[in-house]
């Protein structure tokens, strides 16, 4: 993808992270992106079908990044050095969920919520599998993997909800701190 062609994905992003913020997405048209983000409608069906392609998308770039084997220094975080952390990975993840730059916060607070939260789980199972629990055997308690990740998967995602209904007062330090204590036992 060439720099004209991220740009204008970018504005689309922001556009539609910001419309989030202000109405609720079944609400939400092609057109009130398209007017947000200040481009034709040709522009838009060139990168996207529906505006449920846009969430994917948006879900797909942000986790890819979020996700990623190396981690970068970033505006508001440096995690560049703590690879493999799993503390470092966490709270890593919970940053960006606090960066607004995608407002993510949005999107977890409007009904497209769920498609979001199907989404994250998914990619942190995978990163649970990989990562977090890799070298942990629970099998000698009769546990299958498959049942650990998607717990503590479920987990995550109840803390990000309850950290969101709590207007987001703990810091991702703290919150990572409290998943991994939580976590501890079963890892």
């Amino acid at each position: 993808m060439d720099r004209r062609q991220q740009k204008t994905r970018n504005a689309i992003f922001q556009a539609f992270g910001a419309l989030l913020a202000e109405k609720n997405y079944s609400k939400m048209t092609v057109q009130n992106i398209i007017d947000k983000a200040n481009i034709g409608r040709t522009t838009f069906y060139a990168h996207f079908q529906t505006k449920d392609d846009l969430l994917k998308e948006m879900c797909v770039d942000l986790f890819s990044h979020v996700f990623s084997e190396t981690l970068n220094i970033e505006k508001t975080h440096d995690f560049s050095m703590k690879t493999g952390n799993p503390r470092a990975i966490i709270t890593h993840i919970l940053y960006h969920m606090l960066d607004s730059n995608k407002n993510i916060m949005g999107i977890l607070t409007s009904e497209s919520g769920e498609l979001f939260l199907t989404f994250f789980r998914q990619y942190l199972n995978k990163l649970l599998a990989a990562r977090i629990l890799e070298g942990s055997d629970m099998s000698d308690k009769g546990i299958p993997e498959d049942f650990l990740i998607n717990h503590i998967s479920s987990s995550f995602v109840g803390m990000v909800q309850w950290w969101i209904k709590n207007s987001l007062k703990q810091s991702p330090e703290l919150l990572s701190d409290y998943f991994l204590s939580v976590i501890a036992p079963a890892v």
